[in-house]
């Protein structure tokens, strides 16, 4: 059966937490060793598709300075029919659960993501990032080819959000298939609150 999808590009609007660890060793050849920014993100209305999402990213300068998504889940399966099969994002299903409290400044938030009922990871943030202004954002993904794409596959994105720093706790699971990143150093966590932008 065919999954459908939206046309691209996608509008997209909703909210992102993200944190950078770096991994000290290479773990394979599209996983060396550096800085990946870890995202969990949460795609509301109007954007054409609402779902969950966890990915790992890494930037990469050739051959063009984009950033390269290694590893992601969605629980959407036209997410995942459309990421594979517009842009190469190698995308996979995942079962997600996300409570927030907001208070009158900060705002509290715990994800947990499983895949075929076995934890991947646990995460809990705290922000204030919806008093800060609105800023622009833009950026690019570089894709190596997956399923039946010839060659790398290039998307951009433009929008806005607000974005600031926050705390994150996270809890990797090292049995789980992000368990390379279980060791890794935390270098600083931010959010994106109320993000708009089109992608691709």
């Amino acid at each position: 059966m065919t999954t459908l999808y939206p046309a691209a590009p996608w509008t997209m609007e909703g909210q992102l937490w993200l944190s950078l660890f770096k991994v000290g060793h290479d773990v394979d050849a599209r996983r060396p060793r550096g800085v990946y920014g870890v995202a969990l993100v949460s795609y509301e209305e109007p954007s054409p598709l609402t779902y969950s999402e966890l990915l790992v990213a890494r930037v990469v300068k050739e051959p063009l300075r984009a950033v390269s998504i290694t590893d992601i889940w969605v629980d959407s399966p036209a997410s995942v029919a459309g990421g594979r099969e517009l842009w190469a994002i190698p995308k996979e299903l995942a079962d997600f659960r996300v409570t927030r409290e907001r208070g009158t400044v900060r705002e509290r938030t715990s994800w947990s993501v499983d895949v075929d009922g076995r934890p991947v990871v646990r995460a809990r943030f705290t922000d204030a990032s919806r008093l800060l202004p609105r800023v622009p954002l833009k950026g690019a993904t570089w894709q190596p080819p997956i399923d039946d794409h010839a060659g790398d596959v290039v998307a951009h994105l433009t929008g806005s959000s607000r974005v600031g720093p926050c705390r994150s706790d996270w809890d990797v699971a090292p049995d789980g298939p992000l368990g390379w990143l279980a060791g890794a150093r935390r270098l600083a966590s931010f959010r994106q609150d109320g993000f708009r932008m089109t992608f691709g």
